[in-house]
């Protein structure tokens, strides 16, 4: 799998990303939560990058942020063992954080979510 993160990997479905909340699975790492769930596609993996409004009011820091967040997943995307998954990444921090730690919950949190017995609903690593 290449090391590139393309547009046809973004998820945009409205559909998709409403079945993804309602029946995915999630695990946090402070400063993130992912959202994750197999899908019966083969064609990869697809995720979403959402950092809130109501914590960083201007988007040159919540652009940021997502930057930095699809940088620490475009890496270690490899390290996925399903090739079909939908997955979100929320920020959940109210301040900014340095893209080291960002890469560090985003490989725990990777790890998590690619053991056959991943942890429970909302449970911290």
């Amino acid at each position: 799998m290449p090391a590139t993160l393309s547009k046809c990997e973004i998820l945009r479905s409205k559909k998709d990303i409403d079945t993804l909340f309602m029946k995915g699975r999630s695990l946090s790492q402070f400063p993130l939560r992912m959202c994750y769930l197999q899908t019966d596609r083969e064609e990869g993996i697809h995720i979403l990058v959402s950092v809130p409004k109501r914590y960083f009011k201007r988007a040159v820091k919540r652009n940021l942020l997502k930057r930095r967040i699809r940088e620490a997943f475009r890496l270690h995307k490899d390290q996925f063992a399903a090739p079909g998954m939908d997955v979100a990444f929320i920020y959940t921090a109210h301040e900014e954080h340095s893209y080291q730690r960002i890469e560090e919950s985003v490989c725990k949190l990777i790890a998590a979510a690619s053991t056959p017995a991943a942890p429970a609903e909302s449970s911290e690593i």
